[in-house]
């Protein structure tokens, strides 16, 4: 079972590594809605829903993540922002930016509620927030992959949600005590939780020291001026990677599973690797919507 899963880990991170350096940007795009597709197939699998519905709402919210990116390059590649395709340009923009919003007071508001009220999926609902998780999370996905030369501004973010998740995990072992969710996931501490804010807090002052010697373009750091509040960020990142988390081992548990699919040998599905990852991705994503809406 171990090595099953470390050949897995070994193949999805070269996977990544590859996808992320050498692919262009509408096959990059591609690739991701793909996961976002399976993503949503596992979802439905979660609520019971039937085989079909289940590829019918990956299809869907495959295209949600595919299209607006498709159309922004065409109307980027055009360059006409005077004419319709301008026109077109300002709806997506807007359109991007009303469901960063959307999913971003989601995850601070309602997801936190939804942890202590247990609700169930149910009805159309489910696919309402299953879209609201997973969509905004790709599309930043795939926006944040092509914001420098290089795409560290993706790495970082992703490193962020890792050394979160390793941090509790070894802290909750090494210390223990009260636990943190004990009805959603019993293995989670308190003392995890502080591990992972207090691991992610060092892993910001080592971003912050190599972004600083100037020898890197890392313009998702330096945008930040302050940073004592490049550091919140992190933090209230690091907080929402552990809401995620819970909040994806409540679904299953109320759906009676362990893992939301068997697509990844020895992880699990998908939604399993990418819990913490989602509601950090979104959470970032509605940073940078409040930044271009008050700017």
């Amino acid at each position: 079972m171990l090595r099953t899963r470390i050949v897995t880990a070994v193949v999805l991170l070269s996977g990544l590594l590859a996808a992320l350096f050498y692919l262009p940007t509408l096959v990059w795009a591609g690739f991701c809605a793909l996961i976002c597709a399976l993503a949503a197939w596992e979802w439905g699998g979660l609520a019971g829903w039937s085989r079909n519905a289940r590829i019918v709402y990956g299809f869907v919210l495959g295209c949600l993540c595919f299209v607006p990116v498709f159309l922004m390059l065409v109307v980027l590649r055009e360059a006409r922002l005077g004419t319709t395709e301008g026109a077109v340009f300002v709806f997506l923009l807007l359109f991007l930016l009303a469901l960063f919003l959307l999913a971003g007071f989601f995850w601070l508001l309602v997801v936190p509620l939804w942890l202590c009220r247990k609700w169930p999926l149910r009805g159309w609902a489910t696919a309402l927030v299953g879209i609201i998780v997973l969509v905004p999370a790709t599309l930043i996905f795939i926006a944040l992959r092509e914001s420098d030369d290089v795409p560290l501004a993706l790495l970082i973010v992703c490193a962020l949600a890792w050394v979160a998740d390793i941090a509790a995990y070894f802290s909750g072992r090494m210390f223990g005590g009260k636990k943190l969710a004990p009805n959603i996931s019993p293995g989670k501490t308190w003392a995890g939780a502080i591990g992972a804010v207090i691991g992610v807090l060092v892993y910001c002052n080592v971003v912050l020291f190599v972004a600083g010697s100037g020898e890197n373009n890392m313009s998702f750091v330096t945008a930040i001026e302050n940073p004592l509040l490049l550091q919140l960020v992190f933090i209230g990142l690091a907080v929402w990677s552990i809401i995620g988390d819970l909040f994806e081992s409540l679904l299953k548990r109320q759906a009676g599973v362990k893992d939301s699919s068997n697509l990844l040998p020895g992880h699990g599905g998908i939604l399993d690797r990418v819990d913490s990852l989602v509601s950090t991705l979104t959470l970032l994503g509605f940073i940078i919507a409040l930044k271009i809406v008050f700017s």
